[in-house]
């Protein structure tokens, strides 16, 4: 691109917008449907679908361990690997401020168009706007992704059963508390780093090894409380979660402690949720610590019958807090 800045003209529709899509994205989306330019793409897809859509607004939007674009690929694709699908094609909308600096665009774009050579799915059509200085905070960014369910039953927030266990892919918090120190300029003693990752790859080899999986989420914004509440609320059933097994990286612990936050309600955007029945939960546990983006896999609890709709800590001490949803925004323009 010979402009050094996005312009008005780029959003008109006209040569500029041309140019762009030319020069930008096809150089770093390009894939056979993308490159015909039609108004919709084509899809090779058989059986039952899982569609999903999310737009992406985090500030800063470059941060340790990714970026809005990575982020953009990675929240939607493992949106639809939750619910037992196999991510295929991604839409991608970007709505761009005027005077985003072209270098800057140009970063962006080369991640979304790695993170979605990674997650082995093609962004196959797009649209971009470009609006007045002042009307949007340099760039969105929402995209849509569809897969080809390979589960039967499919996974689903209502179906956790009291015995179940609950496992974790991973450590809490990690993305959160990376977006805050990073916009506020907080350097911590040991570094944090967003978990931002595409995990189908994972799922998929979960759900194809292990029969039964009742429940997949991925707990973004509201963190781990939140989503489990969600669950709960869906399956009418309690879960009993345990302090001492959830796992929390000591920087991460240590952030929290400093900024007088909760670990247990930051987002996250490398990690899983898994229930299941219990004789299932050791296999389920090999084959999630077999892969690096679930070397930390855990258990940290188990679905009951007891105290239904409601998510229960048995704290170090053992007594027992309630877990409830995230009241409010604990941090805004989190992704």
């Amino acid at each position: 691109m010979t402009d050094t800045k996005v312009l008005l003209d780029y959003g008109s529709g006209g040569r500029a917008s041309h140019r762009l899509v030319g020069e930008l994205f096809l150089t770093h989306f390009a894939n056979p449907e993308l490159c015909r330019l039609n108004d919709a793409a084509r899809l090779e897809l058989t059986g039952p679908l899982a569609v999903s859509t999310d737009s992406y607004t985090v500030d800063p939007i470059f941060f340790p361990g990714g970026d809005i674009g990575s982020l953009a690929v990675h929240g939607t694709v493992n949106d639809v690997a939750m619910l037992g699908a196999v991510p295929r094609y991604l839409t991608c909308g970007f709505i761009i401020e005027e005077g985003l600096e072209m270098a800057v665009l140009e970063r962006v774009v080369a991640s979304m168009g790695r993170a979605a050579r990674e997650a082995n799915v093609s962004i196959v059509t797009g649209d971009t706007k470009v609006v007045p200085r002042g009307t949007v905070d340099k760039l969105f960014i929402n995209t849509t992704g569809i897969g080809e369910i390979i589960s039967d039953p499919t996974p689903s927030g209502d179906r956790a059963a009291p015995g179940d266990a609950v496992l974790l892919s991973g450590s809490m918090g990690d993305h959160g508390l990376t977006i805050l120190s990073t916009r506020e300029g907080l350097n911590f003693e040991a570094p944090v780093k967003s978990d931002s990752a595409a995990l189908a790859g994972l799922v998929v080899k979960l759900l194809r090894e292990v029969p039964g999986v009742h429940v997949l989420r991925d707990p973004t914004r509201g963190g781990l409380a939140t989503t489990l509440n969600e669950i709960a609320e869906s399956s009418a059933a309690g879960i009993l979660l345990e302090e001492t097994l959830v796992p929390v990286t000591d920087a991460v612990r240590a952030g929290c402690s400093f900024l007088g936050l909760d670990p247990y309600y930051l987002a996250n955007e490398g990690k899983f949720i898994c229930i299941l029945p219990e004789d299932n939960a050791e296999r389920a546990l090999a084959i999630m610590r077999a892969d690096p983006l679930g070397a930390g896999a855990c258990r940290v609890g188990t679905v009951v019958a007891d105290h239904p709709r409601q998510v229960v800590l048995k704290t170090v001490l053992g007594g027992k807090r309630l877990l409830t949803m995230l009241e409010g925004e604990q941090l805004p323009r989190i992704c």
